[in-house]
């Protein structure tokens, strides 16, 4: 079992302390957050509560710490946990540009711990099988891929949630469904080259911008069309078109209460075809796979090099939003 402190109680940081109650390689024992009322659902669970991050970073008892904080917190405390020996779970986005990823990946490579970002929807199991399609050659050449992750869960924040600030969430719903899905577009294609982005308020009070459309091309080939809305009800898709045929997966639901997942594929000369895929636990998959790399039993299955090129693009759509030009990627 691997000892983890779980940083940062919000939403999401609540879901993962319950999800991890039932793993098997996994176990929280200390958990963080600035608001004192954190310790009263540390209390329910009988962990140990800190609101303050250096607290965990000096309890020997912690191998490991899951960041849920805010994005442009992550890579300093990226770094901090390295320097103390602690291996590193950060929810997405792992840094707000490249040379902040840069310098996380840096501090862990020095220090020899593991590091394994929130992108839970490379653990599905749909996506895992796409994946494996273009690996043995069977979709072709990639060409293209279109993906949309839409909800809106956000509406109901209060508008000074860190989520919907200008400095955590540049380009509106980007940093919140967008960046799973140039996640996936990196794991297709690899490094990006250019990104062209349009982000608009049209249907919510968020004034940061609630409805994103970004165009990136990679390096060796290829596009990415990526959808983002935070002012429409749940929907998830992800597409790869090849030239002997495409795949594409939708979310029965939102990955926090999965339902499961429909799968068409169309090979040419062949029928298409839709088969629907019970749930599966991603996140708990992915924070399990986080565990058996801290622990030394596998490697962790999204290469450094991956999460480099997610950032890098990243940063260089944040800018084209602002500019409404072609941005080129750095890297």
């Amino acid at each position: 079992m691997l000892n983890v402190a779980v940083v940062g109680l919000g939403w999401w940081g609540r879901i993962i302390v319950n999800l991890l109650a039932r793993s098997e390689k996994l176990r929280v024992v200390h958990v963080v957050d600035v608001n004192p009322q954190g310790e009263t659902f540390a209390s329910e669970r009988g962990l140990r509560f800190s609101s303050g991050y250096e607290r965990v970073l000096k309890d020997d008892n912690v191998q490991g710490v899951v960041l849920c904080t805010p994005h442009s917190q992550h890579t300093d405390q990226i770094v901090a946990a390295a320097q103390t020996g602690k291996h590193v779970f950060c929810e997405k986005p792992l840094s707000m540009t490249r040379a902040d990823v840069l310098r996380a990946v840096a501090a862990v490579d020095a220090a020899g711990v593991a590091l394994a970002v929130g992108h839970e929807k490379r653990f599905e199991p749909p996506v895992m099988e796409i994946m494996r399609l273009l690996r043995e050659g069977v979709l072709g050449t990639a060409l293209q891929v279109e993906a949309n992750f839409s909800q809106d869960k956000f509406l109901a924040l209060a508008k000074d949630n860190w989520r919907l600030s200008g400095k955590d969430a540049p380009a509106g719903p980007m940093t919140a469904t967008g960046i799973h899905l140039l996640d996936l577009a990196v794991g297709v294609f690899g490094e990006a080259d250019t990104v062209h982005t349009s982000v608009k308020q049209l249907g919510s009070s968020l004034t940061n911008g609630d409805t994103l459309a970004s165009l990136v091309t990679f390096k060796r080939g290829g596009h990415a069309l990526i959808s983002a809305i935070l002012a429409t009800p749940f929907a998830g898709r992800f597409a790869v078109y090849g030239s002997q045929g495409w795949a594409e997966v939708r979310d029965k639901t939102h990955p926090e209460a999965p339902e499961g997942w429909t799968l068409t594929t169309s090979l040419r000369g062949g029928r298409t075809t839709s088969v629907d895929m019970p749930p599966s636990p991603a996140v708990l998959h992915n924070l399990e796979a986080f565990a058996d790399a801290a622990l030394g039993r596998a490697p962790y299955p999204v290469p450094c090099g991956e999460m480099i090129a997610n950032v890098s693009a990243l940063e260089a759509i944040f800018r084209s939003a602002r500019s409404g030009n072609i941005e080129k990627v750095e890297g």
